[in-house]
């Protein structure tokens, strides 16, 4: 008999923002290049430990330290609406 397979524990509908992403909105880089380069370097932290992969996926809750700063991630309730679109949904 064939294994159920393992899914995920989070929902595919879980708020998620991919980490080179959230870097430029943090205003922490300009550039989707620049946050390349950072993650490639070895100076971003998700959660404690370092993250090279520029598309990890963030979740409200994360930490990511870069540089001496610490962001959290968290969920922007405000509807998608009411808000700028350029405006960012995750603040440090």
């Amino acid at each position: 008999m064939a294994e159920t397979p393992q899914r995920d524990p989070q929902p595919a509908t879980d708020p998620v923002i991919k980490l080179d992403q959230f870097l430029k909105l943090a205003g922490v880089v300009p550039t989707g290049g620049q946050a390349k380069q950072l993650i490639q370097a070895g100076q971003v932290r998700v959660n404690g430990e370092v993250e090279n992969r520029r598309g990890r996926k963030l979740r409200p809750g994360d930490e990511v330290a870069v540089g001496g700063g610490v962001w959290r991630v968290r969920l922007d309730k405000t509807p998608k609406s009411a808000r700028n679109r350029r405006s960012p949904a995750l603040y440090p």
